[in-house]
């Protein structure tokens, strides 16, 4: 299990200075959707120039174009780059194909899909890295997480990697433990603390206890 730091509410200089804070205590640094869209692929540079060592994370939710976006991500310095599970198969497999080559990694983030079990069996064969339940924001915000989610797709799954978004804290975090996902992602679990630092140590050292 890895854990991921996802930034969304940050520009490239908060970001630098906030990954330096916890970089020890992690595995994955995402660029979220909201600093791509602001700042660009430049952003995705910059920090994996910043942080040769770790895995750096493009979180642009492709939809379309899918092999042209993987192939400006992983030329900017991505190790992993997302696309949605509600793209077109043909769109999947492009961007499958293109990180293949690439030498990187697809995540499939599952945000919206109505049916996880089906849809998680096909992108399981389609050969995509990781597939990522994610609770957003916005279903956040009325209660809801995705650890019922991360159960439904560990039990179809058998060659892709699992990974959970959406809401993790140090409270929530053992609940998560006990599916074993292959990885770990939290944004404001860690970035709304105090004390960054300690909040990411305390989640990495519980996560290799397992």
């Amino acid at each position: 299990m890895q854990l991921q730091l996802a930034l969304d509410l940050v520009n490239i200089p908060e970001a630098i200075e906030l990954i330096r804070e916890v970089e020890e205590h992690i595995d994955v640094v995402e660029i979220g959707t909201p600093v791509v869209i602001n700042e660009g692929l430049r952003a995705v540079k910059e920090i994996k120039n910043a942080f040769p060592d770790l895995s750096v994370l493009a979180d642009l939710k492709i939809m379309d174009a899918a092999g042209y976006e993987v192939m400006k991500a992983s030329e900017a310095g991505a190790d992993i780059i997302t696309i949605l599970g509600a793209a077109e198969d043909e769109s999947i497999k492009g961007a499958v194909e293109e990180a293949k080559k690439q030498g990187k990694k697809i995540l499939v983030d599952m945000i919206a899909v109505k049916d996880l079990e089906g849809r998680a069996k096909e992108l399981d064969e389609f050969g995509v890295d990781y597939i990522c339940v994610h609770t957003g924001y916005d279903l956040q915000a009325v209660g809801q997480n995705s650890f019922e989610d991360l159960n439904t797709i560990k039990k179809v799954v058998k060659n892709s990697k699992t990974a959970i978004a959406g809401g993790i804290k140090l409270e929530t975090l053992p609940e998560v433990i006990k599916q074993h996902p292959d990885l770990i992602i939290v944004g404001g679990g860690i970035t709304s603390k105090d004390n960054k630092k300690e909040a990411a140590a305390q989640m990495q050292e519980m996560i290799k206890q397992g």
